[in-house]
């Protein structure tokens, strides 16, 4: 919490109950670098990785998503103007097999055509047979099919209802027609999607987007489908980027033969990328990304440690590839590097900040601000000990610190005697050579609310 604050003996901090950590200078290594004792590094469960060459995972395991393959939506529409008698489907995600019907549509417009019809086929003689012709012409075009005609030409009756048969196997994915309905040539009565084959939508990180190739073999599995791997390929990649994850979309088409993969079920995709050039490899939990620039802990012997700033390139696989910064063969801190860091950046600090002020006051060494100089806060006692107080206190805005509970040194006079736990108060205290807080006064916040302390 005071981190320009450092103690020539171990102990625990007397602003929070935390051992010091012990840190020790080098003089050969850059004000930056540090050394930690062995002993703390077991406890603090600093783990290290060496940097080595080699080649990113070939294979990536990418999450998806199935969805309709649209190539295989069939739209069936009325070919003719009439009345809807009866509709066999009523409502969407229907299953549908191959000549089911789906409904009966009764047209006017083909009784006069095929009245027409049947009226010169009951003539006889060769005069007629244009007449016949020109008739069964007209059936046509009030949308009669070559099966409809012949029905009417071997019945030698009307036919006025038309219907409407799913021409695949699969779901009703719209419906636009209802019982008693007026339809229109043209009106869209159904969209079956044919399930035989299905699309998986898988994010790919843009990263990855050279290792994969429209038309390159996929394997999913899906916790659907437990213990079975499907084979597919990829359709294509989508020349899109999701701004908000960094991600490619792919779109895979996978067979779906026992209609046992249904959309929007979850899959994981996996699919061997082009191998690269060998590159230096690092554990991607060993770098430290702070927005501008991206640092490894390296460690440099006899417990030294060293940030380095590197430069990254693909990341797959748990493993990142490094291509300046590092060596192989240097080891780096994989766990607990952000404490070392920390420690390294306030060691940093500190020595360009004497560096800028050892001209200008070379005969001192520079004392803490806050040494000396009184400070103000409110409070609420949490253990009375002869040594002194532990308060829970606001924030103390003269040292720039937070709320926090923290112990307080008694005043040289002694407490006063009508101090609990729990009351809330109001104090004075200074920090003393030692960067010890010590209280120059207590009272109850009550009492005091008029008046300094």
């Amino acid at each position: 919490m005071v981190p320009g604050q450092r103690f020539d003996k171990p102990g625990k901090s007397p602003f929070m109950d935390m051992q010091l950590v012990p840190v020790y200078e080098d003089a050969g290594t850059s004000g930056a670098a540090l050394t930690i004792d062995s002993r703390v590094l077991q406890n603090l469960g600093i783990r290290t990785a060496q940097v080595r060459p080699g080649r990113l995972d070939a294979v990536l395991e990418v999450p998806g998503n199935v969805a309709i393959n649209e190539r295989g939506i069939t739209v069936i529409q009325a070919r003719t103007a009439g009345y809807v008698e009866h509709a066999y489907a009523r409502t969407t995600l229907d299953p549908v097999r191959r000549g089911q019907p789906l409904i009966v549509l009764y047209a006017p417009e083909w009784v006069a055509a095929q009245e027409e019809y049947l009226a010169v086929a009951r003539m006889s003689g060769s005069p007629y047979g244009d007449l016949r012709g020109a008739a069964s012409a007209r059936m046509r075009q009030a949308g009669m099919d070559d099966s409809q005609i012949r029905l009417v030409e071997t019945t030698g009756k009307l036919q006025p209802r038309l219907t409407i048969a799913s021409p695949v196997d699969g779901v009703i994915t719209e419906v636009g027609a209802r019982d008693g309905m007026t339809v229109s040539p043209g009106m869209t009565l159904f969209r079956v999607a044919d399930l035989s084959t299905v699309w998986v939508l898988a994010e790919l990180p843009e990263s990855q987007a050279a290792a994969v190739r429209p038309g390159q073999l996929v394997s999913a599995t899906a916790a659907a489908l437990p213990g079975q791997t499907l084979t597919g390929k990829i359709d294509a990649i989508l020349p899109d980027v999701n701004p908000g994850t960094r991600t490619i979309k792919v779109r895979i088409e996978l067979a779906n033969k026992n209609r046992q993969l249904l959309p929007g079920m979850f899959v994981n995709a996996r699919f061997g990328a082009r191998p690269g050039a060998d590159q230096l490899l690092v554990p991607t939990e060993a770098l430290i990304r702070t927005g501008s620039r991206t640092v490894a802990m390296v460690a440099t012997g006899n417990g030294g440690f060293s940030p380095v700033e590197v430069r990254t390139g693909a990341e797959a696989g748990g493993q990142t590839e490094v291509t300046g910064g590092l060596k192989a063969g240097q080891t780096v801190v994989v766990s607990g590097q952000f404490l070392l860091d920390s420690e390294a950046s306030l060691r940093g600090a500190a020595t360009r900040m004497e560096s800028a002020s050892a001209p200008s006051a070379p005969s001192a060494p520079p004392a803490p601000s806050a040494a000396g100089a009184e400070h103000e806060g409110i409070g609420r006692i949490e253990a009375i000990t002869p040594e002194g107080l532990t308060l829970s206190h606001g924030p103390i805005p003269t040292l720039q610190w937070g709320a926090m509970t923290m112990d307080f040194a008694a005043p040289a006079a002694g407490l006063p005697k009508n101090l609990r736990a729990g009351q809330e108060v109001r104090f004075r205290f200074q920090i003393n050579n030692d960067g010890v807080p010590v209280l120059s006064s207590v009272q109850s916040a009550a009492a005091g609310a008029g008046d300094k302390p």
